[in-house]
């Protein structure tokens, strides 16, 4: 599956749970909730978390920890994306295309 059936997927797994009806403002709070999930994943990474009720976890741990919120990050940025009829390939395409002629590439 490329990047923009999974957006298609996603958007009606979505739908078909009634949680594609929430407004942009609301994904956007999704998003950085998620966003600071990937913090949190990758500071028990790289520094623990030091924290007397949580156990330290192994390096497999975290690398799967970080894989699942980077996932979780992505599909908020790609249901933000569909909310604004905007393809996930074209997104990609367009930051290509921006540094590419920022940096004369």
């Amino acid at each position: 599956m490329n990047i923009s059936e999974h957006q298609a997927w996603l958007t009606d797994f979505y739908k078909e749970r009634d949680w594609y009806k929430l407004s942009p403002f609301i994904r956007l709070n999704f998003l950085t909730e998620e966003v600071g999930e990937v913090s949190q994943a990758i500071r028990d990474m790289e520094i623990g978390r030091d924290h007397p009720g949580e156990a330290k976890h192994t390096l497999e741990y975290c690398q799967n920890h970080l894989h699942e919120e980077l996932g979780d990050a992505l599909d908020q940025v790609l249901i933000l994306a569909s909310k604004y009829d905007i393809d996930a390939q074209d997104l990609l395409d367009a930051s290509e295309r921006k540094l590419k002629k920022r940096f004369n590439l």
